[in-house]
């Protein structure tokens, strides 16, 4: 899968330094970066059988826990051209306040 991107997950990341939290969300977020690109995930399925914790929200639409569930990422999988579309990323608090099906980059 080719991650759309990667620049939202470090600018993230450098938002949290001096959290106790930063370290660990840079290393999750990482991980989780180098994992969907090596994916090739045909539907939905192929992502739960790798996750079995995301949530598919929708016909594209995907919400990832990371840390522990302290943080979501909120995806656009768009399975025939192989791209995910970071659309969402915060702490699972501000992830209450936001529709997860419309929510766009930089909202």
């Amino acid at each position: 899968m080719r991650v759309i991107a990667r620049k939202t997950l470090r600018k993230f990341t450098d938002g949290l330094k001096g959290s106790k939290d930063q370290k660990a969300v840079k290393s999750a977020l990482d991980a989780w970066f180098h994992e969907v690109s090596r994916a090739r995930w045909k539907s939905p399925a192929d992502i739960l059988k790798a996750y079995a914790n995301a949530s598919i929200v929708g016909a594209d639409r995907v919400v990832f826990n990371i840390k522990g569930n302290s943080y979501r990422l909120v995806v656009a999988v768009n399975y025939p051209h192989q791209i995910v579309f970071i659309k969402w990323i915060g702490t699972h608090a501000d992830y209450d306040g936001i529709d997860v099906k419309t929510v766009k980059y930089g909202h």
